[in-house]
């Protein structure tokens, strides 16, 4: 009974407190969480970004996709907006750029310009999802390390516990709760960081690879009509 209320008193307070929890601990344990709290901090803004920024991309290309078929003047459209800063109009841009390289000359190829049409569009497709995807690493690396992290933490915080054990030379509950404790608050601040990137990674993986349908499907139907006008030419 003694032993149990030792533990509840632990900080002078009967539950745990993180911060004291936190500043308690051994030093490579305090190296340890603060890494993780400033890696959950830094998924968190990454979550926010992100959803906003993949928001506002899927909301701009459906408008310019409307926009681009219907206007009967393609060059034009994407002179007025070649800076734009959307992925749409980069691979429109790559596909008519490809085209009027291809058909300057009066010998027309018409099965190597499609080829070669094909093969700009769909490089610019690839390129443009790298581009959406490779903030997603840190997510990827944060929920597949930071548990580890957390569980080093937890070990090293054990390994001072059971060596506090042997200075005082008392195995009592009092003294080694403290220092389990916090030890175990490193594999429970590493779960923290890690759940929310693995959830993220994979929502937003899955976001970004049907926004890369969707160019893909833009692509196609752009080079269909570019196929057409090979035709007629």
């Amino acid at each position: 009974m003694t032993s149990t209320l030792s533990l509840l008193s632990v900080g002078g307070s009967s539950r745990l407190d993180p911060i004291d929890l936190f500043l308690q601990a051994d030093i490579v344990v305090q190296a340890v969480m603060a890494g993780l709290i400033l890696a959950s901090i830094w998924v968190w803004m990454i979550i926010v970004s992100f959803s906003l920024r993949m928001g506002k991309l899927e909301k701009k290309s459906r408008s310019y996709e409307e926009e681009f078929w219907e206007s009967q003047d393609h060059e034009r459209m994407l002179g007025k907006r070649a800076r734009a800063d959307l992925p749409t109009a980069r691979v429109a841009g790559a596909g008519l750029d490809e085209w009027q390289r291809s058909t300057k000359t009066q010998a027309v190829d018409r099965d190597g310009v499609r080829q070669r049409l094909h093969t700009a569009m769909e490089s610019r497709v690839a390129q443009e999802a790298d581009d959406l995807a490779e903030r997603l690493n840190f997510l990827a690396t944060t929920g597949s390390v930071a548990p580890f992290v957390g569980l080093f933490g937890t070990v090293w915080g054990i390994m001072n516990s059971f060596f506090q054990i042997g200075a005082q030379e008392s195995s009592s509950l009092a003294v080694v709760a403290p220092g389990i404790s916090e030890a175990l608050f490193a594999t429970a601040i590493g779960l923290f960081a890690a759940i929310p990137a693995v959830i993220a990674y994979n929502r937003f993986s899955h976001r970004v690879n049907r926004y890369e349908a969707r160019l893909h499907r833009f692509a196609d139907k752009f080079h269909a009509g570019l196929s057409r006008e090979l035709d007629k030419a």
